[in-house]
């Protein structure tokens, strides 16, 4: 399978006082603000490329386990991830996935081997030039 996705940004003014939009072609970001405030001080209402980061690694994540699931037999009711960036001097230096599942029928010990297995093959796990932690909470 091969495809392609777009998104794009906006920026006006200075890194500190400017600010921007973040759209994609899917309609889902549509002119988003964002800016050094809601960036760096979390600040008004508005996004931040951590954040997005992190919604992308937590959505590729949770998708990628229960296809590796599906595969093994188990079908999972819920998956529910949290990505935490974590952004220092200049760089995204961890991300940690907090995962917590609630799957019939599975054993601790098989359910955390292939939630690694999906955080190694994940491609924004891929992507991502940093240590990833995978924290597991099965219900």
């Amino acid at each position: 399978m091969k495809f392609k996705r777009k998104a794009k940004a906006h920026w006006s003014g200075s890194g500190k006082e400017g600010s921007g939009t973040l759209s994609t072609d899917s309609g889902v970001l549509d002119e988003t603000p964002y800016s050094f405030h809601t960036r760096f001080e979390d600040g008004t209402k508005g996004t931040n490329p951590e954040e997005l980061v992190g919604a992308a690694h937590s959505g590729c994540f949770a998708m990628q386990l229960s296809f590796l699931l599906g595969e093994e037999g188990f079908q999972p009711e819920t998956l529910d991830v949290v990505a935490n960036v974590l952004f220092e001097d200049g760089s995204i230096t961890e991300v940690t996935l907090n995962l917590t599942a609630s799957i019939p029928e599975i054993s601790s010990e098989k359910f955390t081997e292939i939630a690694q297995k999906a955080k190694n093959i994940c491609p924004i796990s891929k992507l991502l030039d940093t240590k990833i932690n995978l924290i597991t909470n099965l219900k």
